[in-house]
């Protein structure tokens, strides 16, 4: 499908947005006149608050964008374990929204509450009623804590998951400052698909850098519900062993199956495991507004779109991007991914507003950095293109791959990959 990709052209492809996938309208500056329609975008993470943008800019203001997230801040899960390890701050992960308000974006801090598809309404939290031409539903994920036993309202207030970046991740970076040197630390993975297939070892490197030079006596026990670790496997095994040798016991198969929270451990079906402090990932759904709509058609937990497009294919009229989806082929769940995701949905939901062809061959590229130190990062990549036959997503073969190791020079790509990705997402 097409000749590999060499690192600097695929640089350039994900600087440039991606903007094959999914461009159809014109850009331009908004302009005060009556709008042709009115999309409300429900969620300001990577995919909604990417697809509120490119529909107002590529429309060129024509239509009308209102979008409602109920945070008034924007904090990056990507690099939220740097905070763990140490070497950033929660702020420097925050940003706002005044970007996308100053680009003719209506940001409605609320939350939904519910969505009439038949009458394309919406219900906010403070009973303010919405209507739509056409609604993005960007929800992130939500976890299925009842799939864990025990891990019920008051365990959570102390066994922390932290895979939504805010204040549970500074709880968790107070857990481990305040851990007595010789602790253990127990960090359990839930069986993929999950947010972010590299983040839990990740994870466990920037706890072990943190441990290392503040906690040396103490270790990481690392409980993994999947065969084997699931994203870049050599190069975390070889940063562990070469950073981290003696800090890090890792046990695949070994899915927590219940937490006793007083005792501070949790059991799998055969053992019973304990931890100073406890770090455990439950499994993870799409966000409770798509179980609400009925956008949710897979196991229980993800949405099946049109590739196409981004429209569900349960509801009509509603385009779900990002985590929330049924993901399709060896496609992550990613903020690269997102960010692409509410380009082609932008580009459609333009295209279809004002009787224009839909782009027929999306193209999607995805790159996940990983820490692991304060001083060091790798990556993996990939491309993603639609086949019209087989009507979904497949990886481009031959495009892409892993860092040949870690470095110094590969965290400078990383921080700049993460400020480019916020500043195409937030203006």
């Amino acid at each position: 499908m097409g000749s590999p990709f060499s690192r600097r052209e695929f640089i350039r492809f994900i600087g440039a947005g991606a903007a094959g996938a999914a461009l159809q309208g014109c850009a331009g500056s908004p302009e005060a006149r009556k709008p042709v329609a009115r999309v409300v975008v429900i969620g300001g993470g990577y995919g909604g608050a990417t697809a509120a943008r490119y529909v107002r800019a590529w429309s060129g203001g024509a239509i009308e964008v209102l979008l409602v997230e109920r945070n008034t801040e924007f904090v990056s899960c990507p690099l939220s374990n740097l905070v763990l390890g140490g070497s950033r701050r929660i702020a420097d992960l925050t940003l706002g929204y005044g970007k996308l308000r100053a680009e003719g974006i209506n940001v409605v801090h609320d939350e939904v509450r519910t969505i009439d598809p038949a009458k394309k309404r919406l219900m906010l939290a403070n009973s303010q009623e919405l209507s739509y031409d056409r609604l993005v539903v960007s929800p992130g994920i939500d976890f299925l804590h009842d799939q864990v036993a025990g891990y019920d309202a008051e365990a959570q207030k102390t066994v922390l998951h932290a895979w939504k970046a805010g204040p549970e991740t500074l709880a968790l970076r107070g857990r481990l400052e305040a851990m007595a040197d010789g602790g253990v630390v127990l960090l359990a993975i839930p069986k993929a698909p999950y947010r972010c297939p590299p983040g839990p070892y990740e994870r466990i490197s920037q706890i072990a850098s943190y441990l290392k030079q503040a906690k040396p006596r103490s270790k990481i026990l690392v409980l993994d519900a999947n065969e084997d670790i699931v994203s870049k496997k050599g190069l975390f095994l070889a940063a562990w062993n070469d950073l981290y040798k003696g800090l890090i016991q890792y046990m695949p198969n070994h899915e927590v199956k219940e937490v006793v929270a007083k005792a501070s451990s949790v059991k799998t079906d055969f053992e019973t495991f304990k931890g100073d402090v406890l770090n455990v990932i439950p499994p993870q759904r799409a966000g409770a507004i798509a179980a609400q709509a009925n956008l949710i058609t897979t196991n229980n937990r993800w949405c099946d779109v049109d590739w196409l497009t981004m429209e569900s294919k349960a509801v009509p009229g509603i385009h779900v991007l990002g985590d929330a989806t049924l993901s399709a082929s060896a496609m992550p769940k990613s903020a690269s991914m997102a960010n692409t995701h509410g380009k082609i949905a932008a580009g459609a939901i333009v295209s279809l507003l004002t009787g224009q062809p839909v782009n027929p061959q999306p193209v999607i590229a995805n790159v996940c950095y990983s820490y692991v130190s304060d001083k060091e990062a790798m990556h993996v990549t990939s491309v993603h293109r639609y086949d019209a036959d087989k009507k979904t997503i497949l990886p481009v073969a031959g495009a892409g791959g892993v860092s040949a190791q870690r470095s110094e020079l590969e965290k400078s790509y990383a921080d700049t990959w993460a400020r480019n990705i916020w500043a195409d997402t937030l203006g």
